[in-house]
């Protein structure tokens, strides 16, 4: 059976108004350069147009998707990719004429039955790089597409019973609290091992890549970022979504941090503070954490230090 957002999707593609699934106050928020689109007239008329005209046969595919209670409503958490046929170019995105994959990473509020707020990270330095541009340094962890979880079950995550959820949830809590140690020194400063699975899978977005385990996780991530950001600081999270041994966060903004040190991206630094979109999913195994697929708006990160990836994209056909 569809789910709500799989027939808001379907009705944008088909043209069918989406005024029994979205509320007419709603607040959809996008990644870079979209950003925010309110009300229900301005998403049907402004939101999904440009992706029908780039792509044929666009079909949503998520591999992840659960839902549950927060703070009195509903909320759903989903990742996996939009795929297609790029026929005409995308947000200045040269077509390539092939089969496209378009990551996607989501929060939505539901209330009412119907779309209150939506937040969506789409990973559109990716659809650069399918498309053969690299505006960036190349990512430090794996490129390619993202695998959905070794035990693939996040269509329908079981649950034993509610406890298995609020010890998910208190795991990825405690994780996020032990990232808040870091000494501004040495990243063993914050103990990882106590919370991730020795092969733990870090599904990062393009820019980045993927990494496995803690030694390619801090090499290729979490020490270029860690050092970058140094007062980076958790400061808004949209809900909390938890269903048996997944558990999904995040915010718009989710973090504020200063770019006082060179380094991440291969970038100088700006000492500008930055604003962070962010939502990550999680899979635990056992005690540890085995999973965790990150939805970051890295373009949006580099507009605000004033690099325009777009405009650098044009330079780099």
């Amino acid at each position: 059976m569809n789910s709500i957002i799989d027939n808001f999707y379907h009705c944008l593609q088909t043209d069918k108004s989406v005024g029994a699934i979205v509320a007419e106050d709603a607040v959809l928020n996008v990644s870079y350069p979209i950003n925010q689109i309110i009300g229900l007239k301005a998403i049907e008329s402004d939101y999904w147009l440009q992706f029908k005209s780039a792509f044929e046969h666009l079909e949503r595919k998520a591999f992840i998707e659960f839902d549950s209670e927060y703070e009195n409503d509903q909320w759903i958490a989903a990742t996996g990719y939009f795929s297609g046929i790029f026929v005409n170019d995308f947000l200045g995105i040269p077509a390539t004429g092939n089969l496209l994959y378009l990551r996607f990473t989501e929060l939505v509020k539901i209330k009412n039955n119907k779309i209150s707020e939506y937040y969506i990270i789409f990973d559109f330095l990716d659809v650069m790089h399918q498309a053969g541009i690299f505006p960036l340094r190349k990512s430090l962890g794996h490129c390619g597409q993202i695998l959905p979880p070794t035990t693939m079950d996040g269509l329908s995550p079981l649950e034993v019973n509610k406890l298995q959820a609020d010890g998910s949830e208190q795991l990825v809590l405690d994780m996020l609290e032990e990232l808040s140690k870091f000494d501004g020194k040495s990243l063993l400063s914050m103990q990882l091992e106590n919370y991730w699975h020795p092969d733990f899978m870090w599904y990062g977005p393009a820019g980045i890549g993927t990494t496995k385990g803690i030694k390619s996780f801090r090499e290729r991530h979490q020490g270029p970022f860690v050092f970058s950001f140094p007062d980076r600081l958790v400061d808004h999270k949209a809900c909390v979504v938890k269903k048996g041994n997944y558990v999904a966060t995040g915010g718009w903004p989710h973090m504020h941090g200063t770019h006082s040190v060179g380094g991440w991206l291969g970038l100088p630094p700006t000492n500008k503070t930055l604003e962070l979109r962010v939502i990550d999913i999680w899979r635990r195994e056992g005690d540890l954490l085995k999973e965790n697929w990150v939805g970051i708006d890295i373009i949006h990160m580099c507009k605000q230090m004033g690099l325009d990836i777009f405009a650098l994209m044009k330079t780099s056909v």
